[in-house]
């Protein structure tokens, strides 16, 4: 068979271009030889066909962009989309994720009962709390006992 087949296939296996699928010399005579998927399966395997690294572009731009942005420019009224709480702050579903996962080891390491998981769940999802920290203490504020060990772990998550 030909090369093109078996740079075609192995385009295919390696999920990249075929003109990024580069072959040893080595390999040449079996890649002529290959007729089956499983033939190119195992050249690429052994190493004699492979992909080329894929290429990024270094983009200078938009590192200069970052940069002046971090120095206070190009964030003017005519820049901006969208109105301010739409801009910027703490993701909804990341905050309430989070102070969800603290209530479920809490309970998963009975530190309380499931009435008082469900209250917590309950104020959790009405967005009584800022964060997870606030969340731990109100916890203990309600004289639920957490070590300290658990708090920062709890802190980390």
């Amino acid at each position: 068979m030909s090369i093109k087949l078996t740079r075609r296939i192995a385009a295919q296996v390696l999920n990249r271009g075929e003109s990024s699928i580069r072959m040893t010399d080595a390999a040449v005579a079996d890649a002529k030889k290959a007729i089956t998927r499983e033939d190119v399966r195992q050249l690429v395997k052994g190493g004699g066909v492979f992909a080329q690294k894929k290429k990024h572009n270094l983009s200078l731009y938009s590192k200069e962009l970052n940069e002046k942005r971090t120095q206070g420019r190009k964030r003017g009224p005519g820049r901006r989309k969208g109105s301010r709480k739409a801009r910027g702050g703490v993701d909804y579903k990341k905050k309430i994720r989070a102070q969800r996962r603290v209530i479920t080891m809490l309970k998963a390491e009975n530190a309380f009962d499931n009435e008082t998981f469900k209250s917590l769940y309950r104020l959790v999802k009405g967005g009584n709390f800022q964060s997870k920290v606030s969340l731990l203490s109100h916890i203990k504020g309600r004289g639920i006992a957490i070590t300290e060990e658990q708090f920062n772990k709890l802190r980390h998550i």
